[in-house]
């Protein structure tokens, strides 16, 4: 269990295997300002450097712990990559919130690929049915339940990868736990981070939630056929992405409609033709 912010253990789905990620504990980390809980007008967790508090535990001792998960992320992230790279597979990190129609975007996006070799990995707290329509749509999906944890690791990832037969050149979208908080911070090992916002949100949440689209490429703007019936402004909302992060790529897309998937499919197709090429 994590001492910071609640984290637990992780499982793959169907292996029933428990990460203790060889510290005796799941993956405590402090995310410095990102646990800014409000209790009350101006009240804030944390008034040292490590941006938290827990009793018992100096400021040092935070940043410590912090430091350590981080760096042993960072070494599985980057066994992940040599893996991929072997395969000249391109890894797509999905993050957003709960409910920004993640899994429907992934089985729409399979579904417009084709035969494009592809894999998934699905990450949620509890339950497989996620996984169960990804693999709906003829797809390989391992599930991760991450129980208490409230992000994929790149420990969690790699074991996934152990139990995928990942084709060369192939697609590897890896759908993380609805967050837009701690999985900013962890590596996975894969090419690039793409946010998946729905108009529903609000236009705010760019600006409360910067970490997240600092680190994100592409902004997925979900669910535009439900604008019209909202108080919405997409245009501000593209303004307010851009104010944390100049160089995103937005897309205005509907997972349901099908309304602008041709240039997210081909966005992913550029990519992957981008990467050298490795012969199976």
């Amino acid at each position: 269990m994590c001492n910071v912010c609640g984290c637990g253990t992780a499982s793959v789905e169907g292996h029933g295997h428990h990460h203790d990620h060889g510290d005796g504990h799941g993956h405590d980390h402090s995310h410095h300002h990102h646990h800014d809980h409000h209790h009350g007008a101006n009240m804030h967790f944390g008034q040292g450097p490590a941006g938290v508090e827990v009793p018992g535990m100096t400021q040092e001792r935070l940043i410590e712990i912090e430091t350590d998960i981080l760096a042993k992320n960072d070494r599985y992230a980057e066994a992940n990559r040599a893996v991929l790279k072997d395969k000249g597979a391109f890894a797509i990190n999905l993050v957003s919130s709960p409910g920004s129609g993640k899994t429907t975007l992934l089985c729409k996006t399979i579904e417009m690929l084709g035969d494009q070799p592809l894999a998934v990995i699905e990450g949620d707290q509890q339950t497989e049915n996620d996984a169960k329509r990804i693999r709906s749509t003829g797809a390989k999906a391992v599930q991760v339940n991450t129980g208490k944890g409230c992000h994929l690791d790149g420990h969690m990832v790699g074991h996934a990868m152990e139990h995928l037969t990942l084709d060369s050149n192939s697609m590897l979208f890896i759908e993380n736990v609805g967050n837009l908080v701690c999985p900013a911070g962890f590596d996975l090992g894969e090419d690039c981070k793409v946010a998946v916002i729905s108009v529903t949100e609000g236009e705010d949440k760019p600006l409360k939630y910067p970490d997240m689209f600092t680190v994100s490429e592409v902004a997925l703007l979900n669910k535009i056929d439900l604008a019209p019936y909202c108080d919405v402004d997409l245009d501000l909302y593209e303004e307010n992405l851009r104010r944390v992060n100049p160089a995103i790529e937005i897309l205005r897309i509907s997972a349901r409609t099908g309304e602008g998937m041709e240039s997210w499919v081909q966005w992913l197709r550029d990519r992957l033709a981008a990467k050298p090429a490795v012969r199976a």
